[in-house]
């Protein structure tokens, strides 16, 4: 499919330089470029064609194309700015051949400059971002984790409960203590041995005054009472 171009900045007038071949590490200064003199005055279109940019310098009047510098990235080596003004920089520019050759470029006005910058970067801003979201659409998605239970899948849970020492004792307090105040019935029979001394014995007395009334004999002793009629000896 064939990309399009499409125009992102114009700017009406542009100064264009011969300069030097760099024969040292040292950056380009604009003061050495004959800056009252330019060679060529003319005017730069901004275009993007794909991921890269491209600054076209054009005749004002005719569009007529004086040279294309194509920029894959910035900042990169198609963009260098100068070392003592924020008005001019370096751009290398590119004919059909592939031959390249660097030129000196400039403005009257500074806040030119500072709107091509600007461009470039949301520019290649906009393509990283792009790259990005297509390398997340094209890396393949984790399946997420399934823990739920399957169609007729059941769990088992072995409890092993053990019981403490002393745990029965404090049940069985417990048991008894809710039962009431009913206290249980003594060991060894429900009757209580006849006291000592046979004081249980009762005898009437014998009458000596009337000598009518014989002796009778000594009546039998009455029979021990019921183990709940006396309850002096229970211990609270």
């Amino acid at each position: 499919m064939e990309e399009y171009e499409s125009i992102v900045l114009v700017q009406p007038e542009v100064f264009i330089y011969k300069i030097p071949p760099r024969t040292t590490n040292r950056s380009y200064r604009a003061n050495d470029w004959n800056l009252e003199n330019p060679d060529w005055t003319g005017r730069l279109r901004l275009v993007h064609k794909g991921s890269r940019c491209i600054a076209k310098l054009e005749d004002k009047i005719t569009g007529a194309l004086f040279a294309q510098a194509p920029i894959d990235e910035y900042p990169g080596p198609a963009v260098e700015p100068v070392s003592d003004s924020s008005r001019y920089f370096v751009l290398r520019i590119q004919d059909d051949n592939g031959r390249n050759a660097f030129i000196g470029c400039g403005y009257a006005d500074r806040s030119q400059a500072f709107d091509l910058q600007v461009t470039l970067q949301d520019h290649f801003k906009r393509v990283k971002k792009e790259q990005e979201i297509a390398q997340e659409q094209e890396a393949p998605t984790k399946p997420a984790l399934d823990l739920g239970f399957k169609e007729g899948e059941t769990i088992k849970i072995n409890m092993k409960i053990t019981k403490k020492d002393g745990s029965d004792g404090s049940s069985r307090s417990k048991s008894k203590s809710t039962t009431g105040g009913i206290l249980p019935p003594p060991p060894g029979g429900s009757k209580l041995p006849p006291p000592p001394g046979g004081l249980g014995v009762s005898r009437e007395p014998t009458p000596t005054s009337s000598p009518t009334h014989a002796p009778k004999p000594a009546a039998a002793a009455p029979p021990n009472p019921p183990a709940s009629a006396n309850t002096d000896w229970v211990q609270f």
